[in-house]
């Protein structure tokens, strides 16, 4: 089967999720209304909560859960075969991920604009509130830890990354102020604003950056590292439409256009190359390396943001559901922000077992369990781009590098201002209030902690990594298990958030005791890791008992807000109504 098959495969699955079953949650399960007054009219402050047109809002949302995490996952669990990683993201995408995105954005902005963490409180309990906030922190400290390694790795690297990824900022700062200070119209911002994009990453690519050994006292990995979280510290303070949206809806129409130009690549190869690509890794690897885990459960982990994630839940709604200007948007907004991640995750896939000439260079960069990442898919995709397109081997990297690190940097910046959030509210918990500056300080000296606890590169960022795949899906179980309350107290049928929660829980909880052997191999073990990975078992069926008990009471309480929903069914069906016949506006 070759690489365009697959492609056309899975990006049919995504369209039929969108087109078919996102209007079926739209209008049947959450019942959007365009009436409904979001939290972003009620309780609009023009720095937190801002009405937001929805394309900017996707880009927002979209960039902000997609990060690196959707090119690193799919790109290390394909040493299992691509079969089972297509299933994942494609399936797991169109049944679970969108479901789950568009829940947790609907929840929020049902009920002011309050965090996954807050409705916790609301809908299971302040005990399993307390207990969720743990989880959601430690979700949080391994994204913007993990996610400046990442990010600096990529800048040491790839030195024809660092103009672009910063000029990006500049050019962020310039649509914003377009868009909302000269109102200007937004077509032309973007095309301009992606034209400058590109030609930042030309440029960058013809004058590529390396750091001398010493900057400021500090080597080129310290520097990076405390670089960016200067950056993100500045930017989690800064209202929503100076940096957060214009650079985030600026970076989601600029990966569109990488990812056109990676499946254009793949059709064009396919159809003119005289190499066209093949596939050349196994549908099912029977031959996996030496200490690669057993696929059943760690797929279900190792894939998480272009399947299903937790932290997509955290965005949804601790920011975009913010910005949400009518509650119509949040199909458009959450189910395609989810989608977009999705088809990032199916080029990675493309990239990393069609971008290789043979097998054997394949099981070469294939050698070992986690082998593959970012540096796999830049490879891939380059190659893959170079034969389509005929983009030159170094523009491409670059092209697809700074695609990478963009992501990671919206994901790191939106993680920094979320975790100042859960700061502030763990902070009322015990009666203190806490301001923005302190909090995020706060959020600084703990990411930068983390950061630097195994030594000035930043070793110590990757420290706890190897428990977010499974607390990332974890938190998604107990997300999803919020909307299943939430549906049952208006009188729906939960099933489809109900199916989803009990595989990921399944499989999360399952990944959790795997690790625990892990981390006490008494060649090597983690006692530090054990001890969180404890945590999170014990906290995460805390919550999910909590949960079951609040789904049971729930059943036998009378209808929430019956009279409102009477309503709201009403304004829904004719909102969908006319939704159904204007799909061109949501694309």
């Amino acid at each position: 089967m070759g690489s365009l098959i697959l492609m056309i495969i899975g990006l049919g699955v995504m369209a039929a999720g969108y087109f078919v079953y996102s209007k079926y949650l739209a209008r049947r399960v959450y019942k959007l209304n365009e009436a409904f007054v979001t939290p972003a009219h009620e309780l609009k402050d023009g720095v937190d909560y801002m009405p937001t047109n929805k394309f900017i809002l996707w880009g927002h949302h979209f960039t902000s859960v997609a990060g690196a995490a959707p090119i690193v996952g799919p790109a290390i669990a394909v040493i299992w075969g691509w079969l089972p990683a297509l299933l994942w993201v494609t399936l797991g995408t169109v049944f679970f991920a969108g479901m789950h995105d568009l829940g947790t954005l609907w929840a929020s902005t049902r009920n002011k604009g309050r965090s996954i963490g807050a409705l916790s409180a609301r809908y299971i309990g302040k005990r399993g509130a307390n207990l969720f906030l743990v989880v959601i922190f430690l979700v949080l400290l391994m994204v913007i830890a993990a996610f400046a390694v990442v990010i600096k790795n990529l800048l040491i690297s790839t030195p024809g990354a660092v103009i672009p990824v910063w000029g990006a900022i500049v050019v962020a700062l310039l649509v914003g102020v377009a868009v909302y200070r000269l109102r200007w119209h937004l077509l032309p911002v973007t095309v301009v604003g992606v034209v400058v994009l590109y030609a930042l990453i030309v440029v960058g690519d013809q004058i590529p950056v390396v750091l001398p050994e010493s900057t400021l006292g500090m080597s080129p990995a310290t520097f990076w590292i405390v670089a960016l979280f200067a950056y993100g510290a500045i930017a989690s303070l800064l209202p929503v439409w100076v940096l957060l949206q214009p650079r985030d809806y600026i970076n989601g129409v600029q990966l569109f256009v990488g990812l056109i130009m990676l499946f254009g690549s793949v059709l064009l190869a396919t159809l003119f190359s005289a190499t066209p690509p093949d596939i050349v890794a196994p549908a099912i690897n029977m031959n996996v390396p030496e200490g690669t885990p057993s696929m059943i459960p760690l797929l279900f982990v190792t894939i998480a943001c272009g399947a299903i994630s937790g932290f997509h839940g955290m965005v949804a709604s601790g920011t975009t559901s913010k910005q949400l200007d009518k509650e119509t948007d949040a199909r458009f907004v959450g189910y395609f922000g989810a989608v977009g991640e999705g088809l990032l995750s199916l080029g990675t896939i493309l990239a990393v077992i069609g971008g290789f000439k043979s097998a054997a260079e394949w099981n070469e960069i294939y050698s070992s369990f986690g082998a593959g990442g970012v540096n796999a898919f830049v490879q891939g995709g380059a190659n893959l781009m170079q034969n389509g397109i005929g983009l030159p081997a170094s523009l491409s990297a670059t092209v697809l590098a700074t695609m990478a690190v963009l992501f990671a940097a919206t994901t790191m910046d939106t993680g920094m201002r979320l975790l100042r959030f859960v700061v502030q509210e763990a902070a009322e918990a015990f009666k203190l209030k806490i301001g923005k500056i302190p909090a995020t300080l706060i959020v600084l000296a703990l990411g930068l902690g983390l950061t630097f606890s195994q030594g000035l590169g930043g070793e110590g960022g990757l420290r706890i990594w190897p428990l977010f795949g499974t607390t990332n899906q974890l938190m998604a179980s107990l997300s999803l298990s919020i909307i299943a309350v939430i549906l049952i107290r208006k009188g729906r049928n939960p099933i489809t958030a109900m199916i989803p929660l009990v595989i990921v829980f399944v499989m999360a909880f399952w990944a959790a005791l795997e690790q625990l052997s892990s981390f006490t191999d008494p060649s090597d073990p983690d006692w530090v890791l054990f001890t969180l990975d404890v945590i999170i078992i014990v906290t995460s069926v805390w919550v999910a008992v909590e949960a079951i008990i609040a789904m049971r009471n729930a059943r036998n309480l009378p209808p929430e807000d019956a009279d409102a929903d009477a309503d709201e069914d009403a304004g829904a069906n004719a909102d969908a109504d006319a939704e159904l016949t204007a799909v061109s506006e949501d694309v």
